[in-house]
């Protein structure tokens, strides 16, 4: 008996030519199976590469979008930055509003102290970190400072309320106290319990601040009040005395020139002298000295600018 065969036949268009190609059947079934596993390697093949390419677009968009939170994240650090600089600012305008009341204001360990502490998250504790160290830092850093602002803002919210208070109280007493430098310039010596001389060369109490300033430069009140002494005195040279009330006094040494007389009655800013180099001095400046109760306190303490301003000649 003839055994069966496949034959396949293929036409070339245009063309008498024919091909045919002849299989036994039982040739047939192992054609056609690896004819399906060749396609299906195929296929997987394909799909393989096209998962594997879009794998990777989507692996680069993640990682630029990281890479952007990062960067948003560094930008949102710089402005707590910002924003903790500005508390601290106006932290220091309570303080010194405060001493001008004669109150103390909070205390710095007090509100310079963290939020740290045992129930205080570890940034290895979030989900972010198996997924991006780095930028679980940077969120549990900005949390972290967050905190500290969020507790520093609380403490200074509640002492302006205070400050407020005190300043309705006592605005006489603030209208009255020297709060301006009297002559603008370099500030070249400051209060010192101990300091050397440069005359007499030994260690002795510096009861004011020096400012060096050109000589002849005009000397302004620190703040309101009698002249109580306008002449010379050892080691102070011309000198100008106010008293401003509460008892507190200011006085302005090493003058060239007084410009005001015992008893007279000046305003803040008022012109009484112009600076010099007598007394105990070797170079034109103004010595700045003001008393609480007879007891010499650092000026400093007192003014409301932390540089000296500059007044015009």
């Amino acid at each position: 008996m003839k055994r069966e065969r496949w034959t396949v036949l293929f036409l070339r268009e245009k063309a008498s030519a024919v091909r045919q190609y002849s299989l036994p059947t039982r040739a047939v079934r192992p054609v056609l199976v690896c004819a399906g596993i060749m396609a299906t390697l195929l296929l997987s093949a394909t799909a393989f590469l096209a998962y594997d390419s879009s794998a990777r677009v989507r692996a680069s968009l993640l990682a630029r979008e990281n890479r952007l939170l990062e960067q948003e994240l560094e930008e949102f650090r710089t402005r707590v930055g910002s924003f903790e600089t500005q508390i601290a600012d106006l932290a220091e305008k309570d303080r010194q509003v405060r001493l001008l009341t004669g109150r103390v204001g909070i205390d710095q360990e007090v509100f310079e102290v963290g939020v740290g502490g045992p129930g205080l998250p570890d940034p290895s504790e979030g989900e972010l970190w198996s997924l991006d160290p780095q930028a679980s830092e940077l969120a549990y850093a900005n949390r972290y400072d967050l905190d500290v602002l969020e507790r520093k803002a609380d403490l200074l919210a509640t002492s302006l309320g205070e400050t407020f208070a005190m300043v309705d109280d006592q605005l006489d007493r603030l209208e009255a106290m020297p709060s301006v430098y009297p002559v603008g310039g370099y500030l070249s010596s400051r209060f010192s319990h101990s300091r050397l001389h440069p005359i007499l060369q030994e260690y002795l109490p510096h009861r004011g601040i020096d400012i060096s300033a050109v000589y002849g430069t005009r000397i302004i009140a620190s703040g309101p009040g009698i002249v109580t002494f306008a002449g010379t005195r050892q080691g102070y040279g011309y000198m100008v005395e106010i008293d401003h009330g509460f008892g507190v006094i200011s006085r302005y040494a090493h003058a060239s020139k007084l410009l005001v007389y015992k008893g007279q009655r000046v305003e803040r800013k008022e012109v009484i002298a112009q600076v010099g180099s007598t007394g105990t001095s070797r170079a034109p400046h103004l010595h700045f000295e003001i008393h609480e109760d007879g007891k010499a306190v650092n000026p400093m303490k007192y003014m409301l600018s932390s540089a000296p301003p500059r007044v015009p000649r």
